[in-house]
């Protein structure tokens, strides 16, 4: 390697090092800035370090805002989600490796649902839920995400690639169908699920319109719609607007980095074959 060529790529990763830092530095601050009292924020020029750290952000959050509550919500709603991403693998499972009289249709009409804009639906599938008494409930919530087109296309296609030998031997080994999907295709699969959990994971701790439109009852929303609501009751508050914020944004950036492994090792694997 010459030396106009090292020259070039410290060049290079000082520019990405550079631009990277400006990417993360609105993050940072916003997150240093949730823990500053409100007296900071009116200070020229502004700090990126806090002088006082305080919590105190936190818990008027939780205290008045009722956080705890939209928490909660939220949470039922991801654990909910990740049991829909369950039901996913096990339907993208069964358009891999099964044989049946319309298959090909079927999943065809499922991959066309992924042309209909979500908005298009939320009457139509509201009125429906409206006839079931389930508006302004948590299961009316639940429901319409529990299953979704791109999950069952993503799981299909990346299970079509094991190899039916393997599930042939385990049939001969006396292993039922299900112990098959259990002990094969999900561990198997490991990669797809990291990335189908983040994304399962972002949708349900992001959900916004759809509770907004299904629950008129304050205890049935989510922490998306308490964020909307701090800035419509305190646009003034900055530091509880920024703990807010915080709190939405940490918990998927923890996500990803725990489960950014498994996707790496994913590309290296295919990388290999």
């Amino acid at each position: 390697m010459t030396t106009r060529q090292k020259a070039m790529q410290w060049l290079a990763g000082i520019l990405l090092a550079v631009g990277g830092f400006l990417m993360v530095l609105p993050f940072l601050w916003m997150i240093l800035s949730s823990f500053k009292p409100e007296t900071e924020f009116a200070r020229f020029p502004p700090t990126l370090w806090p002088e006082t750290f305080t919590l105190g952000n936190f818990v008027e959050l939780f205290g008045r805002m009722n956080f705890g509550v939209y928490l909660r919500n939220t949470l039922i709603i991801v654990f909910f989600s990740f049991i829909g991403m369950f039901f996913n693998a096990m339907a993208g499972f069964g358009f891999a490796k099964y044989r049946f009289r319309g298959r090909d249709p079927l999943f065809y009409l499922v991959l066309a649902t992924l042309m209909i804009p979500g908005q298009v639906t939320m009457i139509p599938v509201y009125l429906i839920l409206n006839k079931m008494g389930l508006t302004n409930t948590m299961t009316g919530i639940i429901l319409p995400s529990l299953v979704g087109a791109f999950a069952i296309f993503l799981f299909r296609q990346f299970m079509s690639t094991i190899p039916d030998e393997l599930l042939e031997a385990m049939r001969l080994d006396g292993a039922g169908e299900f112990r098959i999907f259990l002990q094969i295709a999900l561990p198997v699969s490991a990669s797809v699920l990291a990335v189908q959990g983040i994304l399962t994971f972002i949708a349900g701790w992001n959900s916004f319109i759809w509770p907004l439109i299904i629950a008129n009852d304050e205890n049935l929303y989510t922490l998306s719609v308490g964020l909307q609501l701090l800035k419509g009751q305190y646009g003034s508050n900055y530091g509880l607007q920024m703990a807010g914020s915080s709190f939405m944004v940490v918990p998927i950036l923890i996500v990803f980095l725990i489960f950014q492994r498994y996707i790496m090792d994913n590309y290296t694997i295919s990388g290999i074959k």
